[in-house]
């Protein structure tokens, strides 16, 4: 079907009247996004009108598609000789505008990256498909989608990171507060932790009552309990439109409770995760009649990672299962490294891919907490490039229904390609099958231009290394790694000069490859100072200067930038080694 040929639109694009007349309707804004972007590729002035039968563009209600069984996410698109409809749930019918858009040419590369084919005489190809995710909540932290709601609605993610306008389709909302590590939300030490020190978890026969979420709570305490219940009311009354709560363990390693009452149902349950899930689901059971619609979301984190033997969620319990001790440079159901499993009570150790696979086989509501950055230093490199594929297929493997991919989460964004990560994970996160080689290619030309298959080969060289050496790379690491020795340095430098002597009448790309850059030059700074002792005052302001004139902000996800260059003078790897919540000490006991 032609749409449009020299200037002039031969169609419109058609809503029912309510939709026209309804500013927060989804339609409403997936018609208005058709009509600038259509009219980029163009020039024609597209029309937004009430439907008459004419040839166009029917959006929502107005493309009479049935669409009851696609959910929020899911859409519909059909094509004929006069009509292109296209229709979905309140979240879908926008992404079945992307869609079309993509279908065309266009591609979203970052908020302020797109590529728009100039088509005078545009043509629709014949569409009939339906689509719906087989991931239900799609959620990574990178700054261009916190920063850009425009931006994760064409990323199609819809986590409570991106408080996404319900005019945009709207997201999963948590309790605010409550995403993760709520147990000192809910018994705070602070308030009972010198009068009833039992609510908390009992270690080498004394209590953990140090604050801070540097604690746990003894779940087989019926007191306990009554306040979780109660403090969690309250948090739903005041919150009427969250849809998830967290009820989960502090982010505090080690800390579950060993009283004689927890001791005995993580024993016949085989893992610290029986008394955990114990307890959520009673919350969750109390809860339920008030709150019908929420689901009640807990951890399966460091010593809760193993799956019970025993016990199930409850239909309105969501265990995420978080990848933490992982290695990220080979997938999980292949990685070897033993070191990375988790000790059960009994003494036995589980892999991850194995605690994945034994949750997936008795948990009917699982989400996954996974990393792909390096936290401890953003900028080094982070070779997981080809992990994050298999990694996803293996989580929709094993009934995950819901992915958060935490990222670098420094408010201005940062280094180590994390625009081509956006957008990779973005498209995994829709569609774990999706041809992943040809969205990289897509991206890497018309981001780096003719700098792209030089950095193709760098980013090939650390996997490769890491491939071929067994080199394991965990989430926190120091750049310490044998894949960022000396001499591969050099060939990584080796390489972003040809991305450099490539683009060098291009300004805006070779600001990009510089940009990219930075990753190296801090990894070698970092070498020199701690490894060395050598420190060079000039390449060291001259870094500080660059990162500072791109934008950019934290190195360190604790930590910002002014206490990290203190650390680096200071010939401490991190600057978390001023908090106190870092220095290892023993918490308070009672």
């Amino acid at each position: 079907m032609l749409i449009a040929a020299n200037r002039k639109p031969l169609g419109k694009i058609y809503l029912t009247d309510d939709d026209l007349d309804n500013i927060e309707s989804q339609s409403l804004f997936a018609a208005k996004e058709l009509r600038f972007y259509l009219g980029r590729m163009t020039t024609a002035v597209f029309e937004i009108a009430p439907c008459d039968g004419g040839d166009g563009i029917y959006v929502g209600k107005a493309a009479s598609l049935d669409t009851d069984d696609l959910g929020e996410d899911g859409f519909a698109i059909e094509t004929d000789d006069h009509r292109i409809r296209l229709s979905g749930g309140k979240r879908g019918v926008i992404y079945a505008a992307y869609e079309l858009l993509e279908r065309l040419g266009c591609r979203f590369f970052t908020p302020s990256c797109e590529k728009v084919p100039v088509i005078t005489s545009l043509e629709i190809p014949h569409i009939s498909l339906r689509q719906k995710p087989i991931v239900e909540y799609r959620e990574h932290n990178y700054a261009d989608v916190r920063q850009s709601m425009r931006f994760a609605v064409k990323c199609r993610l819809n986590g409570c990171h991106h408080p996404i306008p319900e005019r945009m389709g709207g997201y999963m909302p948590y309790v605010s507060g409550w995403f993760v590590h709520t147990f000192e939300n809910m018994v705070s030490v602070k308030e009972y932790g010198q009068t009833h020190p039992e609510y908390f978890a009992l270690r080498d026969g004394k209590r953990l009552v140090r604050d801070g979420g540097r604690t746990q709570l003894c779940l087989t305490n019926p007191d306990v309990l009554k306040l979780c219940i109660a403090s969690a009311r309250q948090a739903l009354i005041e919150h009427p439109d969250a849809r998830i709560i967290s009820i989960s363990q502090n982010d505090w390693r080690d800390g579950n409770c060993e009283c004689p009452n927890c001791r005995r149902v993580d024993e016949e349950e085989g893992s610290s995760s029986g008394s955990l899930l114990r307890f959520v689901n009673a919350v969750a059971e109390a809860l339920e009649p008030e709150f019908p619609d929420v689901i009640f979301d807990t951890l399966a984190y460091h010593y809760s990672r193993p799956a019970p033997r025993l016990t199930r969620n409850r239909k309105n319990v969501c265990v995420r299962l978080c990848s933490i001790e992982c290695c990220f440079s080979h997938p999980f159901e292949t990685c070897d490294d033993e070191k990375r499993s988790v000790r059960h009570p009994d003494g036995s150790v589980t892999r991850f891919i194995d605690d994945l696979r034994n949750w997936g086989k008795i948990c009917d509501r699982m989400y996954i907490w996974d990393y792909t950055t390096c936290f401890a230093h953003y900028p080094t490199p982070h070779p997981n490039w080809r992990v994050l594929q298999p990694n996803i297929q293996a989580m929709v493997k094993n009934n995950v229904r819901g992915i958060f991919e935490q990222a670098n989460g420094a408010s201005r964004g940062g280094v180590d390609f994390n625009e081509l990560r956006v957008y990779l994970i973005s498209k995994l996160l829709w569609d774990p099958y999706c041809d992943l080689a040809k969205h990289r290619r897509e991206f890497m030309e018309f981001y780096y231009g003719a700098a792209a298959p030089a950095l193709n080969e760098y980013l090939d060289l650390l996997c490769d290394v890491c491939e071929r050496e067994d080199i394991h790379v965990g989430f926190n690491d120091n750049p310490v790694g044998a894949f960022l020795r000396e001499d591969l340095l050099d060939q990584y430098d080796a390489l972003f000069d040809r991305a450099h002597a490539a683009v060098l009448g291009d300004p805006l790309r070779l600001w990009r490859v510089e940009k990219a850059r930075l990753s190296i030059r801090w990894v070698r700074i970092k070498r020199a100072t701690m490894l060395r002792g050598e420190y060079d005052p000039v390449e060291i302001e001259r870094f500080t200067a660059d990162w500072r004139a791109y934008g950019l902000s934290r190195i360190d996800e604790w930590t910002n930038f002014e206490s990290t260059h203190r650390a680096l003078l200071d010939g401490k790897w991190r600057a978390v080694e001023y908090l106190d919540h870092w220095t290892g000490e023993e918490p308070e006991v009672l």
